[in-house]
């Protein structure tokens, strides 16, 4: 179950990737369909493994993560009221779709440990680095989005209980093999 999941998530990361760059204008576009796409892709991904899982704990503890993420990020958008770099509204600072994204990250980093979290938050500095490349925030807006969402994660997010508290997997890095092993106590 677990392959099919990553595999979706991966379909959905592609799907929201340009293919090609025609343009500087057409490639701020398609990249910042892509923010936007991997802004709901990530929390919907994140949702399904949950309940897949049936883990209601993590499933109240991402909401009053998204629920603080998205407070503070509109509370500090209407006090701000800074101009986007292209100049469209006052609601620049912080990034919405950084705090969200980063708050995913954390969340899945947090309660699945670094296996999980590493590739979602390599999708949310995507997502920030996508939202600076198409002009609709600035390098402090986007830090601050991260800052917001990653803080309000790790605010509520606990491990996942896991039944074992030895962990014992293989490692390999191509060259060669070894065998981590971790103990909770």
């Amino acid at each position: 179950m677990c392959k099919q999941i990553t595999l979706v998530l991966l379909s959905l990361l592609i799907a929201g990737l340009p293919l090609r760059a025609e343009g500087v204008s057409r490639s701020r576009e398609a990249v910042e369909l892509s923010s936007d796409v991997l802004l709901v892709a990530m929390p919907v991904a994140t949702a399904t493994t949950m309940l897949v899982m049936k883990d209601w704990t993590g499933f109240k503890q991402a909401a009053l993560t998204g629920v603080t993420t998205l407070g503070a990020t509109y509370l500090l958008k209407f006090a701000v009221h800074k101009k986007r770099p292209d100049g469209s509204n006052n609601l620049s600072f912080p990034s919405g779709h950084t705090s969200i994204t980063f708050a995913n990250a954390a969340f899945v980093q947090r309660r699945y440990g670094w296996a999980w979290g590493a590739p979602a938050y390599a999708v949310a500095a995507y997502v920030g680095w996508a939202r600076t490349y198409a002009r609709r925030h600035d390098w402090w807006d986007v830090a601050a989005g991260a800052l917001i969402g990653a803080g309000s994660a790790y605010i509520y997010t606990r491990p996942f209980a896991r039944d074992n508290k030895l962990v014992i997997s293989p490692v390999s890095d191509g060259n060669s093999f070894g065998v981590y092993a971790s103990l909770v106590f």
